[in-house]
């Protein structure tokens, strides 16, 4: 499938190349290995896979690009970003395909992440013109303090396969606009979606060697990016094991480092809440993209007073979820994106039944379908708090409900996980709202809203969630360094 008549001749995009000095190439070996459809099982298609000598090329591409996109004045890298934003929305129906077919996830679920992608792109062809300085009066008047931002210089980025356009539109969007050069290293579950920014990025004009994506080994290549002295940002979507894994390689160069590591979002239920709207909400976002969304709504600490009508109407509205080949149009819950998060699954449901959790909605793999990852949309309750389900991100299709009593309780649950990226609230009390977002220990909080991640706002966390911020005005500085002038005239 190709993306435009201006596309590299016989390239498509499941044929996926290395993107190096603006040009798309195979490995130097010429290796490549193949991308897994989660529905199927079967091959969707291959990727490239960087050698050594792969990785210093784009080193230096990377470097080259820097000097260019730099000095390049703020204007025109606004307007390149916002004619990639042009083609990711030209393009999105047939890169919706590419990406369920690759990742898993529903259609309608694919349309709008290449349309939050292209938001990026929009938000930071804005941002690029107001990085601002600051002027500051000294201690005489012969003296001139300026303080300017500059781009931290060539970054290095690495995002999970869970959103495989819009996690590395967040750091190659915000990094573009503040001049920086970027080298990208997509997913290896789900490597097209991501490689199709660069393709855009190439049509809208950004020099080459300002973007380059590097497929292949994750270890191989992170180690000898973020151990090179070129790169000078590294910025992580991943686990938190893979987040100690770089912190550690970065320290080595004493390399800015900015890491969203994932969540485990309580949900607090009041029971003055509109319990079946906040019931219904909460399915929709604890099942999207089957469960495989950092800041999804996960752990659901319901007011004993509202406890029944809460799972009542969560366990109704979860059983009524079509699963099902992300291609279907009525899907609404796709495959896991692979086996390993099928087993995960399975893992956590035994461990909390083991603990005297009880199994109300499904319970296991969707046995209608011979092949793929599918799990059935999960509610359990009686969840013991120490069980797998209540500590860890389970990224799966399962709810687990638990009550509490009082705000203390609610409070002293959801902040009992080592985690704060997201988390949720449901109330009509301003009190209360009030009270319980300034308790809750994340960088977010959605009240009677679940919809948190745009691009005009800060997303991140606080704990093992990492820190840094992508999004919002905050999103670009991450991507600067002030540079402070002491002028003394003569």
């Amino acid at each position: 499938m190709t993306f435009s008549a201006t596309a590299p001749a016989g390239m498509t995009i499941t044929e996926g190349r290395l993107f190096l000095g603006g040009e798309w190439v195979n490995a130097s070996d010429g290796a490549r290995s193949d991308v897994i459809d989660p529905a199927t099982e079967e091959v969707y298609g291959t990727i490239a896979r960087a050698t050594d000598a792969d990785i210093d090329t784009a080193l230096r591409s990377a470097a080259d690009g820097l000097l260019v996109w730099r000095a390049t004045d703020a204007w025109t890298r606004s307007s390149r970003l916002r004619r990639v934003a042009e083609l990711l929305r030209e393009w999105a129906e047939d890169a919706a395909h590419v990406m369920t077919s690759e990742q898993g996830k529903p259609l309608a679920e694919a349309r709008a992440e290449w349309a939050a992608t292209a938001d990026q792109f929009d938000w930071y062809a804005d941002e690029a013109r107001r990085i601002y300085g600051r002027t500051v009066d000294g201690h005489t008047t012969d003296v001139r303090i300026t303080v300017r931002r500059e781009p931290v210089g060539v970054v290095a980025a690495f995002a999970s396969w869970n959103f495989p356009a819009l996690l590395p539109a967040r750091k190659m969007a915000p990094a573009l606009a503040a001049g920086c050069a970027v080298i990208v290293k997509p997913a290896e579950e789900a490597p097209f979606s991501t490689l199709l920014l660069a393709e855009a990025c190439r049509q809208a004009g950004i020099p080459g060697g300002v973007v380059t994506m590097l497929t292949g080994s994750s270890s191989k290549i992170s180690e000898r990016l973020i151990t090179s002295m070129t790169v000078r940002k590294v910025s992580l979507t991943g686990s938190v094991p893979v987040g100690r894994i770089l912190l550690g390689l970065a320290a080595e160069n004493i390399t800015e480092v900015s890491m969203e590591l994932g969540g485990h979002a309580p949900v607090l239920v009041f029971p003055d809440a509109d319990i079946a709207a906040a019931a219904r909400l909460c399915v929709a976002g604890n099942y999207r993209n089957a469960g495989q969304v950092c800041a999804s709504p996960s752990r659901f600490i319901v007011h004993e007073a509202a406890q029944e009508e809460f799972t009542r109407e969560f366990v109704a509205a979860a059983s009524r979820l079509v699963v099902g080949d992300g291609r279907a149009p009525d899907t609404q819950v796709g495959p896991l994106t692979n086996k390993r998060r099928l087993e995960a699954a399975e893992g956590l449901v035994l461990d909390a039944v083991s603990g005297g959790a009880t199994v109300r909605a499904g319970g296991g793999r969707d046995d209608r379908f011979d092949r793929g990852f599918f799990f059935t949309p999960t509610v359990l309750t009686d969840v013991p708090e120490d069980s797998e389900i209540m500590r860890e991100e389970p990224f799966a299709p399962i709810a687990p409900i638990t009550p509490f009593r009082d705000l203390d309780q609610a409070l002293r649950i959801a902040n009992s996980v080592d985690y704060g990226l997201a988390s949720y609230v449901f109330t009509r009390d301003l009190s209360t709202a009030f009270l319980a977002s300034e308790g809750i220990e994340a960088g977010m909080v959605g009240v009677n809203n679940i919809a948190l991640a745009t691009a005009e706002a800060p997303f991140g966390g606080v704990k093992l969630s990492g820190y840094g911020r992508e999004g919002g005005s905050e999103g670009v500085l991450d991507y600067t360094h002030a540079k402070y002038v002491n002028m003394k005239i003569a």
